[in-house]
């Protein structure tokens, strides 16, 4: 079924969305995160920014491993990603792309064109965000890094684990023991395969994981673990 854009705003700001790089703005002390990511994505170009990927392969490569283009797949943290783009292109008919950004999200829309209407829109924080449906594969790259408190991952895992529905995956990039332990003017957490497993037990359990190395515009090197997690 195609789905029309649906957009919603609701719960807090707290939580960061999934972008990072040296070229983006610091967080101001007070700011929220739609504050700081609206200011970012209405004052940078997108190939500005080095979380820029023209073609997010990897995310690709993992998502249609792992799930079927039938199934419902959410993008946490998508910025203003072509992942959305890349699945649509892909066979995938049943995409939300979630972001705490409603600029970022604008641009997804204004690039889509006429084929947002086969995308569902939300304006959220992930910490807040309240799903109301089920999905069968949830992908992050670059959100669940900057929960650097306990409270905060707790609070994702549980808003994933009721949002995935058994049997379904959770695709999760985060930076590598080895990556920037600053993003944007934020700290990071960084992760191995077994750290990022531990976070989301017993609900998920590991089935793959991998590395990646991001080479942002500026050309710096930004190590990324990547985890398939089963939800159980």
């Amino acid at each position: 079924m195609v789905q029309r854009p649906v957009w919603v705003v609701r719960g807090e700001v707290s939580a960061v969305g999934g972008h990072c790089g040296t070229t983006a703005l610091p967080c101001r002390m007070g700011e929220s995160a739609a504050e700081h990511w609206d200011t970012v994505y209405g004052t940078k170009a997108i190939d500005e920014v080095s979380w820029l990927q023209g073609q997010p392969r990897t995310s690709e490569r993992l998502l249609t491993w792992v799930s079927s283009s039938l199934g419902a797949v959410i993008d946490v943290g998508a910025g203003a990603s072509t992942l959305a783009d890349t699945l649509l292109d892909a066979g995938w008919s049943d995409v939300t792309v979630l972001d705490v950004s409603s600029k970022a999200l604008a641009l997804v829309r204004d690039r889509l064109r006429e084929r947002q209407e086969s995308v569902s829109f939300v304006v959220a924080d992930v910490l807040s965000w309240q799903p109301e449906r089920a999905y069968d594969a949830w992908h992050d790259r670059a959100v669940f890094h900057f929960l650097v408190r306990a409270d905060q991952r707790e609070r994702y895992v549980a808003t994933a684990s009721r949002a995935v529905q058994s049997g379904g995956v959770l695709v999760l990039g985060t930076f590598a023991t080895d990556g920037p332990a600053q993003c944007s003017g934020l700290p990071t957490s960084r992760y191995d395969a077994d750290t990022l497993a531990a976070a989301f037990a017993p609900a998920f359990s590991l089935e793959h994981s991998e590395r990646e190395e991001h080479v942002t515009p500026g050309g710096a090197v930004q190590p990324f673990t990547w985890v398939v997690l089963l939800r159980t």
